[in-house]
């Protein structure tokens, strides 16, 4: 006969993969119903898109078959981040996590990285929005084929919000949607804060998220500094080329998100190398560069992105759902890269998870 007793016991014997401690320690299993040979579970991941559920949810079928359940269902929710307990969590509260994506210099494909990661959470199950933070120069109106498109203004509590654009099956705003296309933004610092701040929060009506990506400016300035200061941030994710100079700048990013007390989720290797229509490799600017950079930073690094003419392609367009429908080496690198983003989220928020003593 099934117990509670009996059911958490053998969820004892189940791990997270990345975590490498069992679900009932870590505080992951929220409920368990029983009737008869009937169990009901809800289970507690600690990102949405975890690249480990599929394993997870066949690890504990098998454990509960094992001792008799016969029917079993299981609900999945997500934690909200380890920064929860920020005393700026008032900020964007239902959004679950944050992710800033940044870079040191300029060209690096920072905001193709973005786009591509919104997508790829999406794909996986996640709901995503992605701000364009890069105020000076927004590329995601042409990224995601938004040109010309007006956000819808609602009124909530007398005040005007808007509503973030439904593209791709995100959610995104970007001041490139509110400003004169060829419009040179010639803002001091100042006024690019403010305007980061009514976008992120003041003036958009976000909805419950998984995920924000949050796509800064290049450097190290007043964005970067504002965002870290007014928001819960759950993780930073800095994107290199594999060249020295674009390595140099790239750790300066780093130091500035630790400076700020940001976690590092680790850095992301842009245009790693180049596959030929042969499908020959060629390293153009020097493959590795950045997994050394990540090495000697003691940081992830989440992955390698080649660059291939598709994903140009796609990207100019405004069509980013096409790199997961085309090349399979296109759609395995930002898939993975997705999930690496996703399973660092995942070990950050389990810090944040009490570890229960089940006897």
């Amino acid at each position: 006969m099934l117990t509670q007793d009996s059911v958490l016991n053998s969820l004892k014997l189940v791990n997270d993969p990345e975590l490498h401690r069992d679900l009932v320690t870590l505080g992951m299993v929220k409920e368990v119903r029983i009737d008869g040979e009937d169990v009901r579970l809800t289970i507690e991941l600690t990102t949405p898109a975890c690249p480990m559920k599929e394993t997870i949810e066949r690890d504990i079928r098998n454990a509960l078959t094992r001792i008799g359940a016969s029917n079993i269902e299981i609900q999945f929710t997500a934690q909200v981040s380890a920064a929860a307990g920020s005393a700026n969590r008032q900020v964007l509260p239902q959004v679950k996590n944050i992710i800033a994506v940044g870079a040191g210099k300029g060209g690096v494909g920072k905001s193709t990285i973005a786009v591509n990661l919104a997508i790829a959470l999406q794909r996986d199950g996640a709901s995503v929005g992605l701000l364009d933070g890069d105020v000076y120069g927004p590329s995601v109106p042409t990224m995601l084929g938004v040109k010309g498109m007006v956000p819808q203004v609602v009124t909530i509590n007398g005040v005007q919000k808007l509503v973030p654009l439904r593209v791709h099956g995100i959610h995104a705003m970007t001041i490139g949607l509110l400003v004169e296309p060829e419009k040179a933004l010639i803002w001091r610092g100042p006024m690019a804060q403010g305007a980061f701040k009514q976008l992120l929060s003041d003036n958009t009506n976000w909805p419950a998220l998984d995920y924000l990506i949050i796509d800064l400016p290049p450097g190290t300035g007043d964005v970067p500094l504002t965002m870290c200061q007014m928001l819960p941030i759950t993780g930073a994710v800095v994107v290199a080329t594999p060249q020295q100079v674009a390595l140099d700048d790239a750790v300066r990013a780093v130091r500035m998100f630790q400076q700020l007390n940001t976690p590092v989720l680790g850095l992301v290797e842009n245009m790693s190398y180049f596959v030929a229509a042969d499908g020959t490799e060629h390293d153009i600017f020097g493959r590795g560069g950045t997994r050394s950079a990540a090495e000697r930073l003691k940081l992830p690094c989440l992955g390698e992105v080649p660059m291939f003419t598709q994903l140009r392609v796609n990207c100019d367009a405004g069509k980013p759902h096409a790199n997961f429908e085309s090349d399979p080496r296109l759609t395995s690198a930002l898939t993975s890269l997705a999930r690496n983003i996703a399973g660092q989220v995942s070990q950050k928020n389990a810090k944040s998870l009490p570890v229960l003593e089940v006897s």
